[in-house]
């Protein structure tokens, strides 16, 4: 045992005075600090009989000198240089460089700017560059675990072609030290493979950090870095996320209000909808007392809803018009309709419009649309909108000019020279015949922007859709049917009897469909509906006027989507659709799904409909 001991402290005094002549008198007291605790360990513990345990410590102790020791000349001229230049001119300054070294002025290269492409390619032939490599290569064993997974993601950075034996090098050397490297190494090295390098190689090392990371991650320990792993390399791996999640879960009480955002970011961002993780973090969201500020929210969740609608509210004198904007389009994608924060949306507009740029205006315009709000200031809002668009509309986006005035049609503040703008014939043809959903849901606008012209501005002059387009398109009816809808045409058969006394699912000319149409006579008794005329239809299919006190009735289904959040008030859409369908002569019965669904048997729902018509016919008489 004692021949042991003096054989191992014989070699930690060698490489003490190997490496004193290149350390400042701090760090030989630190490395003496290192033998003396080396000594003593091994002369107290049962371990000291084997070799290999003294190897390692000598190891970690070595490891930790150099990193602490703040003293290092060449260290601080390789982390104050500026120009690629300056480092390799370190080879020649007579300056005696290790492995080490070399690994951080790789690291250096990595993040110096590069005025054009081409000068990395040029540095990576320059022998001075060379040079450096090879000395890497030959001392490759003893770099530092956190330098060597810095060091290959620096490689791959600068771009060292497939073939270069000193890169081989380097990853073999991190599939050898895969089981010692710190969990965080192992996941910006895979963030690194999966961003950095698309070669053959990297990609099969990708696959092992992967394996070792998905088996090791239980080692994660504090709430930061576990939502950092999720964002940086969650979405490798479907297993991996899997695991991160269920970590999540056990450490979600720990989370502050950032760490919270960030998994909800990253769940929206990957498409996830792990449903326990996100009920404990609108739990928490809910329940911690601390103060949330600007962020995203991408699921639905009433509480954390109101909660983060209240925070705003006091928030939105500080906010800048582009927070505003994505707020309000937030709170209108989740169809989250809070009258007091939208107030001060409208009210931080009109307090700063003169420097409100007109992207983010239109953002909120578009928001408002969609939830149908209308502010308290109607007049004074609207009047500054429209001066701001003035002669700006025309140079806007084809699409952004159509869902503007579709906006202004559904808050019905469009005005004539708007309409005029995308109903001329050299705008509108663009969009005719387009076969992208993106054309045809911005021709479907166009429609509702005509209907508007046509039934809601009388004193409009033109010009207007030609005959040929507003003609139905075979994709209006081309949808999948709903439950509600099955049901509802069901029981309007059984109630009508007869095909000749009313039609299912009417696509009318202003781009709305019906989902049934009756003609009832004063005595409210049907009529053969296709023998008079029909002016909602592009092509009319009847030629006598309907009788004198004659009504026809449009059946207009209201499905769960079509309401606000947690409300029984329409979106703006939907108005929109209701107000059309009146202005062009129809009593409208409503079927929205909250009241269908208390119906159970089909004469429970017969009934319902022969009293909804009662209803809409005595109020049109009572007025």
């Amino acid at each position: 045992m004692a021949a042991h001991l003096v054989k191992q402290c014989t070699c930690l005094l060698r490489e003490a005075a190997r490496l004193a002549p290149a350390m400042a008198p701090i760090g030989q007291l630190r490395l003496a600090r290192v033998a003396q605790k080396t000594l003593t360990s091994s002369a107290t513990s049962p371990s000291s009989h084997f070799p290999s345990s003294m190897m390692k410590l000598v190891e970690n102790e070595n490891e930790k000198v150099f990193t602490l020791y703040p003293g290092n000349h060449i260290d601080q001229l390789i982390k104050k240089a500026t120009r690629p230049e300056e480092l390799l001119e370190l080879l020649d300054a007579g300056h005696h460089l290790n492995n080490n070294h070399a690994a951080l002025i790789f690291i250096r290269l990595s993040r110096l700017p590069f005025e054009k492409p081409e000068d990395k390619a040029s540095l990576i032939q320059d022998a001075r560059f060379q040079q450096l490599l090879h000395l890497l290569n030959s001392q490759i064993s003893s770099v530092w675990h956190g330098t060597l997974s810095r060091l290959l993601r620096s490689l791959y950075s600068l771009g060292l072609p497939e073939t270069s034996k000193e890169l081989q090098s380097v990853e073999q050397e991190v599939r050898w030290r895969m089981r010692r490297l710190k969990y965080r190494h192992l996941a910006l090295l895979a963030e690194s493979c999966a961003t950095l390098s698309r070669k053959q190689h990297s990609q099969e090392l990708l696959a092992e950090l992967l394996m070792h990371l998905e088996r090791r991650w239980t080692e994660i320990e504090d709430g930061r870095t576990l939502v950092t792993i999720m964002m940086k390399v969650g979405h490798l791996s479907e297993s991996l996320m899997n695991r991160l999640e269920d970590k999540c879960l056990e450490l979600v009480e720990q989370f502050g209000p950032d760490e919270l955002r960030k998994v909800l970011v990253t769940l929206a961002a990957q498409s996830r909808r792990s449903v326990p993780l996100l009920r404990a973090v609108s739990y928490h969201l809910v329940q911690k007392p601390f103060h949330l500020t600007k962020g995203k929210l991408n699921f639905h969740q009433t509480q954390v809803c109101q909660r983060l609608a209240a925070d705003l509210l006091s928030l939105t004198p500080s906010l800048t018009s582009g927070e505003v904007a994505r707020c309000a389009k937030s709170f209108a994608l989740l169809k989250w309709l809070n009258l007091p924060l939208f107030e001060a949306f409208a009210q931080h507009f009109l307090n700063r419009a003169q420097d409100t740029p007109l992207p983010h205006l239109c953002s909120m315009l578009l928001a408002f649309a969609r939830l149908n709000f209308h502010p308290d200031q109607e007049d004074q809002f609207f009047s500054l909108v429209h001066e701001k668009l003035g002669s700006e509309l025309a140079g806007l986006e084809p699409a952004l000019q159509v869902d503007l005035v579709w906006a202004l049609c559904v808050l019905q503040q469009a005005q004539e020279a708007e309409l005029q703008t995308v109903l001329h014939p050299k705008f509108h043809t663009q969009f005719l015949g387009g076969k992208s959903q993106k054309d045809q849901n911005i021709f479907q606008k166009l429609l509702h922007i005509n209907a508007t012209a046509l039934l809601e501005h009388p004193e409009y002059s033109g010009p207007l859709l030609p005959a040929s387009a507003v003609a139905p398109r075979p994709s209006a009816l081309d949808r999948k049917v709903t439950p509600l809808q099955k049901e509802l045409q069901e029981t309007l058969k059984g109630l009508l009897g007869s095909a000749d006394r009313g039609s299912l699912e009417v696509a009318t000319q202003y781009g709305w469909v019906l989902d049934a149409e009756v003609l009832l006579d004063s005595d409210g008794q049907f009529l053969p509906l296709r023998d008079f005329v029909a002016p909602h239809l592009a092509q009319p299919i009847g030629s006598q006027p309907p009788p004198p006190g004659a009504k026809r009735l449009a059946f207009l289904r209201w499905e769960f989507p079509n309401f606000n959040n947690r409300s029984k008030d329409l979106l703006g859409r939907f108005v929109l659709a209701r107000r059309h369908i009146l202005a062009a002569g129809f009593l409208i019965v409503d079927v929205p799904f909250y009241e269908w669904l208390e119906l159970k048997s089909e004469w429970q729902k017969g009934a319902y409909l022969k009293d909804k018509i009662r209803k809409a016919m005595s109020e049109e008489l009572a007025k």
